[in-house]
């Protein structure tokens, strides 16, 4: 009996040991995907800020003008509301939290600031991450200003 609870026991070990290492390279991977975003942003390379979103039609955003569907609409967006590199300012994210809810869904809360020469623009998201082709992709976008 010793045995089988010796077995067990580092079965169990192991097991928890694994899912840590996944949840930990997930989240680890996320977060390079964020500061790859606002590095991007900052360059005022927005077609570079939208590689971390699902390139799908179905990829959702949720901002102050409501829903959009579409990453090709939501890029469009982005480039009339931030039309050049002044207008984009300096992006800057704070991670509030990060939970990694299976092997292929994470959840995202966050601050997001953009210092601009005349203004400073603020608010929250929160972000639904999918491991799409091995790669976690943002499919649902919820951003709120202050």
């Amino acid at each position: 009996m010793k045995k089988i609870n010796l077995v067990f026991g580092l079965w169990f070990f192991s097991i928890t040991l694994l899912a840590q290492q996944s949840e930990s390279l997930a989240k680890s991977q996320i977060k390079l995907q964020m500061k790859f975003q606002e590095e991007s942003w900052n360059m005022g390379n927005i077609e570079g800020f939208m590689q971390a979103y699902w390139k799908s039609d179905s990829l959702l955003f949720v901002g102050a003008k409501g829903p959009t569907y579409g990453w090709l609409k939501t890029l469009t967006n982005y480039k009339m509301a931030y039309p050049d590199k002044a207008a984009m300012g300096k992006l800057n994210f704070e991670l509030i939290d990060l939970k990694v809810l299976s092997d292929n869904y994470a959840y995202m809360l966050g601050s997001w600031e953009l210092k601009r020469e005349k203004d400073t623009l603020g608010g929250h998201f929160s972000l639904l991450w999918k491991k799409i082709d091995n790669e976690w992709k943002i499919v649902s976008d919820h951003t709120s200003s202050k």
